[in-house]
């Protein structure tokens, strides 16, 4: 997970928790008389459902929760009472505190909002929390947690009027939102608030981030900060739907084509393989024998070229369509690819709110 392949910073509480994991998968290991590195192959759903995850001490509660939540919203945002629970229990592994698991969970209904479309002023909303509770499994937020969604962080002078980016996760959480509601609808202007404030300004900085990129796009991120970022050309690349992306456009369609998808994986077909390579002959070839359904997926990638979104490799066009034009029932609204975005002008899918 780290930007260099390298860990150079981890949290105090992260790193014992992590200890505190591999301790127990060793008790586990002995117990049940099996190879250490066998243990992330078992099958028996009665010794995953009684393995204790939660490896952190109670009162815990350091932002480091938080710093890296944003995976967990995007992965489950079609439904949102999944989507907001897993938030909280991402935080609560390794940080124990009833306020870190709240935070995490106020802070992913907030990224499933705006990478819903929500507009930034229903985001900052006071109220935001009280229309939303049915997204909480009827599990009231921590007082202090409710207090900033409630609006705490709306102070206008910031550090004068007692926002500080600390390490405790109540601290993170009102001065990363600070930051959002005062940042003029800037990226820069708000990343550049959440480290002036001092403090703990990486951390800040980078739950702010998650929020902002959310709600603005990948094209509201300056260029010259892109032009720096580590593994560049890397990231450029993961943009591209992958072959595992397609096989699942092409389920998407229904019968009767699922079966087909783990052709495209064996051929490995990429985002820009499908747009430009693939035609009836091609699929002949890789052993779709039926003509109709051959006629059939060519038509739906013709459905796919001919929108609104130009080309599977722009290397920033994605993420502001799905944004700008409320493609939302993507299966990854936050990836910044052509066809992950448009996928619904072929099988529309629906949100569990």
């Amino acid at each position: 997970m780290s930007s260099t392949g390298h860990c150079f910073d981890i949290g105090s509480a992260t790193r014992e928790s992590i200890h505190e994991f591999e301790r127990r998968q060793k008790v586990l290991a002995q117990k049940i008389n099996i190879p250490l590195d066998q243990l992330d192959f078992l099958s028996d759903q009665n010794l995953l459902e009684n393995f204790d995850t939660f490896c952190s001490n109670e009162g815990v509660a350091g932002n480091g929760a938080l710093m890296r939540l944003a995976p967990v919203p995007l992965f489950f945002q079609r439904d949102s009472k999944t989507a907001v629970e897993y938030s909280g229990i991402s935080g609560q592994i390794t940080h124990g505190d009833q306020k870190a698991y709240d935070a995490c969970r106020y802070y992913g209904a907030l990224i499933v909002a705006a990478v819903r479309g929500v507009p930034k002023f229903q985001l900052l909303s006071n109220e935001f929390y009280k229309d939303r509770m049915d997204w909480f499994n009827g599990k009231p937020l921590h007082k202090d947690i409710e207090n900033i969604a409630k609006g705490s962080y709306k102070r206008k002078n910031g550090y004068e009027d007692g926002i500080r980016g600390k390490g405790y996760i109540v601290s993170a959480l009102e001065a990363a939102l600070w930051a959002f509601w005062i940042d003029e609808d800037s990226f820069e202007k708000g990343v550049l608030a959440a480290v002036n404030l001092g403090d703990d300004t990486d951390t800040t900085a980078a739950i702010y981030g998650q929020l902002a990129g959310a709600c603005y796009g990948y094209n509201s991120l300056p260029e010259k900060w892109l032009k720096a970022v580590y593994a560049n050309c890397d990231l450029q690349r993961a943009k591209e739907w992958m072959p595992a992306d397609v096989s699942r456009w092409i389920r998407s369609l229904g019968e009767p084509f699922p079966k087909y998808a783990a052709i495209f994986i064996r051929k490995a077909v990429s985002g820009s393989s499908l747009l430009t390579v693939i035609d009836n002959k091609t699929l002949e070839s890789y052993g779709v024998e039926d003509d109709q359904d051959r006629r059939k997926i060519v038509e739906y990638i013709k459905t796919l070229k001919s929108s609104s979104v130009q080309g599977v490799t722009s290397s920033n066009s994605g993420h502001d369509i799905v944004h700008n034009e409320r493609y939302r029932n993507a299966l990854y609204p936050f990836n910044t690819t052509g066809p992950a975005d448009i996928r619904i002008q072929a099988a529309p899918l629906h949100y569990q709110s």
